[in-house]
């Protein structure tokens, strides 16, 4: 099915929607190159990128901040009374939100913001701690209450995480301080409120939606756009294609096929799963399937198996790769899939093991696909809404 809302979400601007300018910094992963860290890193860390989607007991979840080592898309909030800033990765991936605080004495969190909790006024602890498990280590977070902006919206008593013990790396070379999860409030750690939830409970949010623009070409200055309670119709081409959520803990849609160049493969003739995943950049297949699209990508794989390299001059002869979503099919030409590093080239792809929940091959649509998609997110009515990127 497809919608085009242009009257609506000029509309759902004009009364409120909330636009957040997101920032792309460089990466942990040339952060960690620059520092003669990242070939030791990843010789050490052998991780699958869908352990984040399988959940564990309790107040633990696991995520591979491996995922992380290219995510850099992030934007300001602030926390307390009077506002202290940070810089948050705005993760679809995810439902809790957290920040560093002074009590951290790891030198993840030394040249990160830090929230001071005596310097809120309406700061109340909680006294619980939860544990985030990450394929690098764990972070350690005790939960607290206090007031959270973004811009006009203001959420009051906002259940939040303040990280005791940060893994140093990869988080030591982060641009950003913390993480705003925007996925279900069934994945939040601990049972904890989100933030999306509570701005939606206080009506903060012009529309239950919101929408994200990452830029193909992004900078510091300026990455891209989150709109929180609206859409806005300049930063796509076209008709939005809706599909519905078919588990509501991520954002997960049906994946009805899926093609290279001109040939449809039968990999999802059963049924397959797709996460969009804000916090993840690359495309994750799979590993069933991994071999055979490397083949057709013409691609080899490089130095501990964490990356397939191709030929530069050869890029603009590779085939599309298509994902068929909501009955349409959603292309992606090679220069988006071919990322290329002062020469040297290779593919936005990685495998997986693991299934979705159903048994259903899992694959994941991270900033690689999100920067050709301008993507919306309907919380009142669960679907995830895709449109060509302006």
């Amino acid at each position: 099915m497809k919608w085009l809302p242009v009257v609506l979400a000029c509309l759902q601007l004009a009364e409120g929607a909330v636009r957040i300018s997101l920032k792309k910094g460089l990466s942990i992963r040339d952060r960690m190159r620059a520092a003669g860290l990242l070939d030791d890193f990843l010789r050490r860390l052998r991780h699958d990128p869908v352990k984040k989607y399988q959940p564990g007991p309790g107040a633990v979840v696991r995520q591979p901040i491996t995922n992380h080592l290219d995510s850099s898309y992030f934007g300001e909030i602030s926390i307390g009374e009077p506002p202290q800033k940070f810089l948050v990765l705005f993760d679809t991936g995810s439902s809790n939100l957290w920040v560093p605080s002074t009590d951290c004495k790891s030198p993840a969190c030394f040249n990160h913001a830090k929230f001071k909790p005596g310097d809120s006024a309406t700061f109340s602890p909680g006294g619980r701690s939860c544990t985030v498990s990450y394929g690098s280590g764990s972070v350690t977070i005790v939960l607290g209450w206090d007031t959270l902006r973004i811009q006009s919206i203001t959420v009051t008593q906002q259940e939040l995480g303040l990280s005791q013990d940060e893994p140093t790396q990869p988080f030591y070379f982060a641009d950003f301080d913390g993480i705003l999860g925007m996925a279900f409030p069934s994945l939040a750690v601990g049972g904890t409120a989100t933030a999306l939830g509570a701005m939606l409970e206080q009506e903060q949010l012009a529309e239950p939606l919101f929408s994200f623009y990452f830029s193909r070409h992004p900078t510091y200055e300026y990455g891209g756009e989150l709109i929180l309670g609206g859409i806005d119709p300049g930063l796509f081409q076209g008709d939005i294609t809706w599909a519905p959520v078919t588990q509501k803990l991520y954002w997960q849609v049906a994946l009805e096929e899926f093609a290279i160049g001109q040939s449809v493969t039968s990999w999802c003739s059963q049924g397959c799963q797709a996460i969009v995943d804000t916090g993840t950049f690359l495309l994750t297949v799979p590993q069933q399937y991994l071999e055979s699209i490397l083949e057709a990508l013409g691609a080899q794989e490089t130095s501990y198996g964490v990356s397939y390299a191709v030929d530069c001059n050869d890029t603009q002869s590779k085939p599309h790769i298509t994902f068929g979503i909501g009955g349409a099919r959603l292309t992606l030409p090679p220069a988006a899939y071919v990322l290329n590093s002062n020469g040297y080239c290779t593919l936005a792809i990685e495998g997986t093991y693991l299934p979705s929940q159903d048994g259903q091959p899992l694959w994941i649509l991270g900033n690689v696909f999100l920067q050709e998609y301008y993507t919306a997110f309907d919380m009142a009515n669960s679907r995830v809404g895709f449109a060509p990127s302006a």
